[in-house]
């Protein structure tokens, strides 16, 4: 994305500075990349005299062209809703969407979620081949659905790992996304004596859980009679 540069003019440097800052956009004065064209003078009685003009340039971040696309794209969609952008880990962002009627973003295990945070990823990273922009990674979230979905997850997996242990079997999940599986196999590390793997292709991908002690043919074909499949939960 080009930059975007005006011209203001202003009584003092500060308020063209400030005015700058407001027609750009900008989160503040230290954002932009500014010249003062010309210090201001009073005049004499108000005659001669001369305002203060300043050129400012402004280049949006990654994470803020994927918050101005979200809220654009929540607005054309007639949904009343606050588009905010917080700090997450590793210099991450997080676009979170709250509103009355936003659950209609979130879909059926997060899919429409999932779409809108692969769309705002693409619109984050998207440059032109004179631009310099670090790759900025953007996780979305819509009435903190993740926070809870990730809480049924790892309830569900110390769940089938607790049946696992009790029936000594290898019990399989229904298809996950990769983020979803990574909460799966990551709270079962913590309990001895089950160990998880990924099966399936794309879309289809699935949790095994399985005993440590048994020898691990789930990593390519799980004896059907040997493996009990969840589905809905």
């Amino acid at each position: 994305m080009m930059k975007k540069e005006v011209t203001v003019s202003a009584k003092t440097v500060e308020e063209a500075l400030n005015k700058a800052v407001a027609e750009l956009g900008a989160p503040g004065v230290e954002a932009i990349e500014y010249t003062v064209v010309t210090e201001p003078k009073k005049g004499f009685l108000g005659i001669g005299a001369v305002p203060a003009t300043v050129t400012a340039a402004y280049q949006k971040k990654g994470a803020e062209i994927a918050r101005d696309f979200l809220k654009d794209l929540v607005s054309e969609m007639g949904i009343e809703a606050t588009v905010v952008m917080t700090d997450g880990e590793d210099d991450n962002k997080i676009i979170r969407v709250n509103g009355e009627n936003a659950g209609v973003l979130i879909g059926h295990h997060g899919e429409t979620l999932d779409a809108l945070q692969y769309l705002a990823n693409l619109a984050a990273n998207k440059k032109t081949p004179d631009e310099k922009r670090e790759y900025c990674r953007i996780t979305v979230d819509v009435e903190n659905y993740r926070l809870k979905r990730e809480e049924t997850l790892r309830a569900l997996a110390r769940r089938m790992a607790d049946k696992v242990l009790r029936y000594r079997k290898s019990v399989m999940l229904e298809p996950m996304n990769p983020y979803e599986r990574r909460i799966i196999h990551s709270e079962v590390q913590n309990i001895p004596g089950v160990s998880t793997n990924s099966i399936g292709s794309e879309n289809n991908r699935k949790v095994v859980m399985y005993l440590d002690e048994t020898e691990t043919e789930t990593e390519t074909n799980t004896k059907q009679n040997d493996t009990e499949e969840f589905g809905e939960f």
